[in-house]
């Protein structure tokens, strides 16, 4: 592969889990014991915002006990030496690809460390509670601010540039996603209108679109994607 070819990389929870990132839903489909709709749908904000703040609170706090793992580098590494368009596109709230050092990066659902004022519109960075009583820090208007989450119902971030991103990929990587979630899990099917497009997954199972990708690597992400990586920019550098 050219060093002057493009790559879009998405990744899910299973990045995210191998650094210890708890996922707070239940083999029973409830989070922390309440119902998806409770805490994550804009509905359940207007029922009951304290409820939803301490759910993202809970969860903002989990950042501070976990650190980026081998994968999450990994990635962090090919876009410092990658020589084509290169785009990384997480299902993750958390911040661990920042931390890692990846910068060309696209939250489509959200960031757990941002907050967003329903009155002005402005999004904050946020490492602190939130509550009903918080203070907006732009307008100064209480009880307007909520978590920079998509939530149920809601649409995803920058979805253009991302689409935009897929139909030019030459390299598509999945990594660590369940399959389940659209649009994301519709991201291989889109890449590969482009039919040169590489195509390839990282799971330590199969997934509902397994069966979309030419090539699966089975195994821990923060194993296997450092040697994928390796592999890639050793190859790419003989070309050059």
């Amino acid at each position: 592969m050219s060093t002057g070819q493009n790559i879009v990389v998405l990744t899910g929870a299973g990045m995210s889990a191998e650094s210890g990132v708890p996922t707070f839903r239940g083999v029973d489909g409830l989070w922390e014991g309440h119902r998806i709709e409770e805490v994550a749908s804009p509905e359940g904000f207007a029922r009951d915002p304290e409820l939803v703040h301490h759910f993202y609170n809970l969860r903002r706090a989990a950042l501070n006990t976990v650190e980026p793992n081998a994968g999450h580098l990994a990635l962090a590494h090919l876009e410092r030496e990658w020589r084509g368009q290169f785009l990384l596109v997480t299902q993750n709230v958390d911040d661990l690809h920042e931390r890692a050092g990846s910068e060309k990066l696209i939250h489509m659902h959200g960031e757990l460390r941002k907050a967003r004022c329903e009155c002005c519109g402005a999004v904050l960075s946020w490492t602190k509670e939130l509550s009903s009583g918080t203070r907006c820090r732009a307008c100064g208007e209480i009880g307007g601010l909520r978590p920079h989450i998509v939530w149920f119902g809601e649409f995803p971030f920058e979805m253009e540039t991302i689409m935009n991103a897929l139909k030019s990929a030459d390299l598509f990587l999945c990594i660590g996603t369940s399959g389940v979630v659209y649009p994301a899990a519709g991201f291989a099917q889109m890449a590969a209108q482009n039919r040169s497009c590489r195509l390839v997954e990282f799971n330590i199972e199969n997934t509902e679109i397994s069966r979309q990708f030419r090539e699966r690597i089975v195994g821990p992400v923060s194993v296997e994607l450092p040697k994928f990586v390796e592999q890639l920019l050793s190859d790419t550098h003989r070309q050059a």
